[in-house]
């Protein structure tokens, strides 16, 4: 088992104080966590690092006998295995008064039930359960075995649109460990490729009366054959006639909510031409009543066929518009 430099993880000296822990550990949580880097196992794993490394120093207690043990954790640990407290007054570190210039009352970001239901199974290392885990008495073991937390699962959910748009409940029927369940789930309007959503205590069962894990739902998102979805944003292809086009006008558009919007179209539109329909795109997954904006792409749309008529009339403006040319 190899020592663990938690001060090293988070980039921070030794004589940090709570103040600089906590910063350090907040900008590198929000770097490396799972929701930010879906899919990225070296963000997850350097995610587990900076946490188990906070709830270490982070503590003023545990961060006192990380700092006792140092260079003598190999003592530590040969103390602990022969059934003995190290940190008693008989042990070899029950002396020790250590300056940690942490100040009083730790700031907590995240507990170690937290990082299991982010990370699922155990989320710390065996350093970090060898020293501060409880590992150290059969009774410990005895009660940590009995009230086993059960797994986390993660299963992914695909969603339309308009599903994401207006949220969703959905019966799933998941297999574990040859057991079939039922479970009811509830996705909130917004979620999105990629989104995690966490369904509490649906996990696997924990063993006697330890708690359920969590059931983390990873959604993907099916294409649309209208609307493009990016972020809160919409986007779509407006047909507009080469007529309204040219002379001005208005067509007709439909909302992701199902809503008429008549578009108005100035004279000389030109193909490619964007407008902006405010609030008409998705819903913010955080803030209620706060949704994205519909982007409509004018396509201008050319006749298939040119009858006589018309073209009489098409000859006439081309006619006009040599006429306009000559100086």
């Amino acid at each position: 088992m190899d020592y663990k430099d938690y001060y090293k993880i988070l980039g921070v000296a030794k004589t940090a104080s709570a103040d600089d822990l906590k910063k350090a550990y907040r900008k590198l949580a929000r770097k490396f966590h799972p929701d930010v880097n879906p899919g990225d196992k070296d963000a997850e794993r350097r995610c587990k690092e900076v946490t188990e490394a906070y709830e270490v120093v982070g503590d003023p207690e545990k961060r006192r006998k990380y700092d006792e043990l140092g260079a003598n954790w190999k003592s530590f640990e040969r103390a602990q295995a022969a059934g003995q407290n190290p940190f008693a007054g008989g042990g070899p570190f029950g002396g020790a008064r250590w300056n940690t210039q942490g100040g009083g009352g730790g700031f907590r970001t995240i507990s170690e039930d937290d990082a299991r239901r982010m990370f699922g199974g155990d989320p710390f290392s065996d350093f970090f359960q060898t020293f501060f885990g409880g590992r150290g008495g059969a009774s410990a073991g005895h009660r940590q075995s009995r009230r086993r937390r059960g797994r986390d699962i993660e299963h992914e959910l695909t969603l339309t649109l308009e599903q994401a748009y207006t949220g969703v409940t959905q019966r799933l029927t998941l297999t574990n460990g040859g057991h079939v369940r039922s479970v009811d789930v509830r996705i909130p309007a917004g979620v999105g490729e990629g989104s995690r959503v966490r369904i509490a205590g649906k996990g696997e069962q924990g063993s006697a009366d330890g708690a359920a894990g969590d059931l983390f739902l990873r959604v993907k998102q099916m294409e649309h054959a209208v609307y493009e979805r990016k972020g809160r944003d919409l986007y779509m292809k407006a047909e507009v006639p080469l007529t309204t086009a040219v002379l001005g006008g208005e067509v007709n558009l439909q909302t992701i909510a199902g809503k008429a919007v008549r578009l108005k179209i100035p004279a000389t539109t030109q193909q490619g031409q964007v407008f902006r329909v405010k609030g008409a795109g998705m819903p913010s997954l955080r803030k209620g009543g706060v949704h994205g904006h519909l982007y409509a792409t004018v396509n201008v749309r050319l006749p298939s066929r040119v009858g006589v008529e018309a073209r009489k009339h098409y000859e006439a403006l081309a006619d006009l518009g040599e006429a306009s040319d000559t100086p």
